[in-house]
């Protein structure tokens, strides 16, 4: 089996792992409060990644603890806003909702270097601002506060994978994604104090969830992206990460009984539809296909 295969394998397992995390979020948070969960779920995942990689952690230095340290707030808020949400909306919803981290990234872009976005990308947006709406706002067109949040969760993953881009030019990036796990952990576990009783998974659900969360969504999740990208196009990686909320929806359904409304599910479409438009040059991909065609009819 080829390499790109394996790690296009590998790369859907990751994704399917990232569909299930809204299904193991919404066990942990019957008996855990949010702040919890974040850090024991992170804090799994920063032990299990220092295991495997322990010798790359001999070798970091002080740029690598500072990055992880701002990498690890900015993730900390971003799943501050997500837990929060996946507690207040279904996990169908926080799914297709939180993939609109495809889309703020070009837009944070814009503002951010005034470098305009494809219209492509415009396109996209258009096909997600309608789904959007139709996906969470009521007859009396309000919208869900935890819906709200997992929108809010999306503009923190897109700052992140900006910040994270720059960032992984200086370090190693394995190193600073182990250390960005633990930092993430360490704010969980320094601010549930303030505003949660202590608490400690003693439920059967609870250490499911935490051990899901850790293992599978964020330890595996992580090295498995890394290793994998390696060997594989940006391209494919992207549609197979398109795939997110259509695992959530999927494992949404068939564990929980979520099933999306007539309108939900049309918005839930749209929206994975402006993801794909924003993410890919579909008249190119065409081309290309066609020249192939053409090349192996010419041969023959």
């Amino acid at each position: 089996m080829a390499q790109q295969t394996k790690a296009n394998i590998l790369l859907v397992m990751v994704t399917m792992f990232w569909g299930l995390s809204y299904l193991f979020m919404k066990m942990g948070l019957d008996s855990l409060e949010p702040l919890h969960l974040i850090a024991f779920r992170f804090g799994i995942g920063f032990i299990a990644s220092s295991i495997l990689f322990h010798q790359r952690l001999l070798k970091i230095n002080g740029s690598t603890i500072k990055y992880a340290f701002i990498l690890g707030l900015i993730l900390f808020i971003s799943f501050i806003f997500i837990t929060y949400g996946v507690k207040l909306t279904t996990a169908s919803n926080a799914g297709f909702l939180i993939s609109l981290t495809v889309l703020f990234v070009p837009l944070i872009t814009w503002f951010y270097s005034k470098v305009k976005p494809t219209k492509r990308t415009m396109r996209g947006l258009i096909f997600t601002l309608i789904g959007t709406g139709l996906l969470t706002l009521n007859h009396q067109l309000q919208i869900n506060f935890g819906d709200l949040l997992c929108i809010f969760g999306a503009l923190g993953n897109a700052i992140f994978i900006l910040v994270n881009g720059k960032f992984t030019k200086h370090v190693d990036s394995l190193a600073l994604g182990i250390c960005l796990l633990g930092f993430t952990s360490a704010f969980g576990f320094l601010f549930a104090p303030f505003f949660e009783a202590p608490q400690w998974p003693v439920s059967t659900s609870s250490w499911v969830s935490v051990l899901g969360l850790g293992l599978l969504c964020s330890a595996f999740g992580f090295i498995g992206q890394t290793v994998a990208q390696k060997y594989t196009t940006s391209t494919a990686a992207g549609l197979i990460f398109s795939l997110e909320p259509v695992f959530a929806a999927f494992f949404a359904f068939v564990f929980l009984g979520d099933i999306l409304s007539p309108k939900g599910f049309f918005g839930a479409g749209l929206i994975l539809t402006g993801t794909l438009i924003a993410e890919f040059n579909f008249n190119k991909l065409w081309q290309t296909k066609k020249w192939r065609l053409h090349i192996r009819v010419h041969k023959h």
